[in-house]
């Protein structure tokens, strides 16, 4: 398992809410929160398989941008 993290445009509940069904379903993707109260926005997922691109093109297609932290 392998952690990933971004920092996001996922700012509120809404957003929240709107990203929820494409992570859930993205394959490889074990677990995720987004860190709504750092100013960052992180967004940390549990990764089994799903890459830094895979979850960037998934966010992309919902509207939203996420650059990877190191």
């Amino acid at each position: 398992m392998k952690t990933l993290k971004f920092k996001t445009n996922i700012n509120c509940g809404g957003c929240v809410s709107k990203v929820t069904p494409f992570l859930n379903k993205q394959e490889g993707v074990e677990n995720w929160e987004v860190d709504t109260a750092n100013p960052d926005k992180i967004l940390t997922i549990e990764s089994d398989g799903a890459t830094e691109e895979d979850v960037k093109a998934t966010l992309q297609k919902v509207g939203f941008k996420a650059e990877s932290v190191d």
